[in-house]
């Protein structure tokens, strides 16, 4: 079923609350259950908390997974939290194992502990294997609802085994091929199985070239890989090859989509992934450490001006081009950050080489340089008729486009290189940085040629 526009769930919203109000369970079931998991997470995350307890006891444990792992990520703690502990260790059950970890990951640690004592023994087992691991790694997102089978199997008895486990795995588009010791050997698709013979063997028809990733590689780099390969699930094994997990493509979504807000948010100059749930004090604790950092960079541009007030004093009209040439270079260092942290984050740097990257950027700089500067020399020559003042302007504007393109570039290349997130190198800190030089420029040239001016 195709997803609901807002005016059609609003319509359901209307049918389904009616049965509920009347206490017409069936009738409830029947409506709620035939709409699309998404949208009943999106019926369901509108609701009051009256409402929503309803809704748990009108609905299966099973069926409230299917909700839940639709749920806006910023929701589900409070929805889990708020249930029945017996009801939520149920529905985290039911979940996929790498669903549920997610969740329990962001829960306080007396309450995992709860819940994984209510949970059954299989399934608390295999939650624990993967909350030890380290997050945003390999570990971390896999799964390990998946279909395995062993190199002496004939191909019939392959098609039974996959038959028996295929509705507890997350994917069986990839069944993967392990030898007597549980080591990855090989992968085999199920369109290849279905087609070959009864009595071959699995190790004669399987595909040796299986790729994989060890079980701490972080998540960002596998998300490049699966990009790459066009993979719809990637093996995860440890460092001797054993097979963990796998981690499947609705996974690696979660983890772009994940990615691109932390990177979103610290070019934002903002140390953690806000949300709009967060309360006023938490959103101030997350924003305060760039803040008081860059206020103290944004000192050493003030004692600059400073230090050419005699500059100011004698031509005064100065004052009037500093916020044009501090704003233009931020605004280009800013482009050019944008512009390395998306080659660094796909692959496109080590592709074309740091040399490359930043020699083109050298060359954009110099010609925005160029025309900005011709055109701003133009303009204050007819409008102040002050051509040498515009010389001035134009010449701190042309090197400080360039210095700001060459350092938007270069800064985060450099932060890659030590192993630091380049999206650190944020906008805000960029744009400070390009002020303190542009200033610096600017009054410099203003000062070595105040002659002309005076």
């Amino acid at each position: 079923m195709e997803h609901l526009e807002q005016h059609e769930r609003l319509e359901m919203w209307e049918k389904i609350q009616k049965a509920l109000f009347d206490e017409q369970i069936d009738k409830f079931r029947a409506e709620f259950l035939e709409l699309h998991p998404y949208d009943q997470a999106k019926i369901f995350e509108e609701q009051d908390e009256d409402i929503r307890f309803i809704i748990y006891s009108y609905l299966s444990p099973e069926e409230m997974a299917d909700v839940i792992e639709q749920v806006d990520e910023d929701l589900v703690e409070a929805f889990i939290t708020e249930m029945v502990p017996a009801f939520a260790a149920k529905v985290l059950e039911q979940m996929s194992t790498d669903d549920a970890v997610d969740i329990l990951n962001e829960l306080d640690k007396n309450k995992v502990a709860s819940f994984l004592t209510i949970m059954d023994k299989k399934s608390s087992e295999e939650i624990k294997e993967l909350l030890h691991y380290e997050e945003k790694t390999a570990g971390s997102i896999m799964t390990t609802e998946f279909v395995v089978i062993h190199t002496q199997m004939t191909v019939k008895e392959a098609m039974r085994h996959l038959r028996k486990e295929a509705p507890s795995a997350e994917t069986i588009y990839y069944i993967y091929v392990v030898d007597s010791f549980k080591k990855l050997v090989g992968v085999i698709s199920l369109r290849d199985l279905i087609i070959a013979e009864g009595e071959w063997l699995i190790q004669d028809v399987m595909s040796e070239r299986v790729v994989s990733v060890p079980v701490g590689e972080d998540q960002e780099d596998i998300a490049q890989m699966m990009r790459d390969y066009d993979f719809l699930a990637l093996p995860v094994v440890d460092f001797q090859d054993h097979l963990l997990g796998i981690i499947t493509v609705d996974d690696i979504m979660d983890v772009m989509d994940e990615e691109a807000s932390d990177d979103y948010s610290k070019l934002a100059g903002i140390s953690d992934v806000e949300s709009s749930s967060d309360t006023a004090i938490s959103s101030a604790k997350k924003r305060l450490p760039w803040l008081i950092a860059l206020l103290f960079l944004g000192m050493l541009t003030a004692s600059i001006i400073t230090r050419f007030e005699a500059a100011l004093e004698e031509v005064a009209i100065l004052a009037a081009f500093i916020p044009l040439i501090a704003g233009m270079a931020g605004n280009t260092g800013t482009q050019a950050l944008a512009v390395a942290v998306r080659s660094i984050s796909t692959g496109e740097l080590e592709k074309k080489g740091k040399i490359k990257v930043i020699w083109r950027e050298t060359k954009t700089g110099l010609i925005t340089g160029f025309c900005c500067g011709i055109i701003i020399i133009l303009l204050i020559s007819l409008v102040y008729n002050q051509f040498f003042l515009g010389i001035i302007v134009g010449i701190s504007l042309m090197a400080t486009l360039l210095i700001a393109t060459i350092s938007g570039a270069f800064v985060p290349m450099m932060m890659d290189r030590f192993n630091i997130d380049p999206a650190v190198a944020s906008g805000p800190f960029i744009t400070t940085l390009n002020d303190l030089i542009s200033i610096f420029i600017y009054f410099g040239l203003a000062t070595a040629f105040m002659s002309f001016l005076v």
